[in-house]
């Protein structure tokens, strides 16, 4: 378990906006934390003491958890999408695991086949049929988000953030100095990756939920729990 958790980067003349997201992000991997130990504790005691509407509730505040992430993700899209697409609130090690701005949604799948050894004959074939499907969609994605990069000529922007140029790139400074074909070009590149990244957050969420759809309440909380003891785990190799 990793305790102590923080934000890394230094938010000394970034924006407000930053700054928030980051505190907010902080405040959440602590309740995260916790969570895990919840869901820990009730995957142990499951055979003696839990009930299935207890594990049913306590799923339900777990995924009322991983909604207000992506309700205030969602705002910060809005408002500054290339922090969100290299976010210094991760650290590197954890950006080498990024796929359109978080983590890719096929890695469900192996979460399920590392943590549940008794899934029925029925319940490998809905999922293995979800896997396809998600599969599928990554494609989609990938395939739109470098379409975005060809046909604006983002590849230069969006390597000026890697090469920690997001003060001029996110700021509109880039824009601003090159006159109004670029500050065109940075609109329509925002508005475009405002949207790859909106729909890679939603299927992210989709398929975490249907895969709990086809899980028993016991096997949902020990899907939740591998899935935040990885995360947690990244975030501490990152910080060592």
């Amino acid at each position: 378990m990793t305790k102590g958790l923080k934000v890394t980067s230094s938010t000394e003349g970034n924006d407000d906006n930053e700054v928030s997201f980051a505190n907010f992000f902080q405040g959440w991997l602590v309740r995260q934390e916790q969570y895990l130990d919840e869901l820990v504790s009730a995957s142990d005691v499951h055979s003696d003491e839990s009930s299935d509407d207890d594990l049913r509730q306590l799923v339900s505040r777990i995924l009322a958890h991983y909604q207000q992430y992506y309700e205030q993700k969602s705002k910060f899209i809005e408002r500054n999408v290339f922090l969100v697409f290299f976010p210094p609130w991760f650290t590197s090690f954890e950006k080498t695991f990024l796929w359109i701005a978080g983590f890719k949604p096929g890695l469900a799948f192996r979460l399920v086949a590392d943590s549940i050894d008794d899934l029925s004959e029925n319940q490998v074939l809905r999922i293995n049929r979800l896997m396809k499907e998600t599969k599928s969609k990554e494609r989609t994605l990938d395939d739109e988000l470098a379409r975005i990069q060809e046909s604006v000529g983002a590849p230069p922007l969006l390597e000026n953030a890697r090469r920690g140029g997001r003060r001029s790139l996110i700021h509109g400074e880039q824009a601003e100095d090159s006159g109004s074909d670029s500050d065109s070009a940075m609109a329509l590149l925002k508005s475009n990756m405002e949207a790859v990244g909106t729909a890679a957050d939603t299927l992210r969420m989709s398929t975490a939920l249907k895969v709990m759809e086809v899980l028993e309440p016991a096997q949902s909380v020990k899907f939740l729990a591998a899935a935040a003891q990885l995360q947690l785990r990244l975030r501490s190799w990152g910080l060592e």
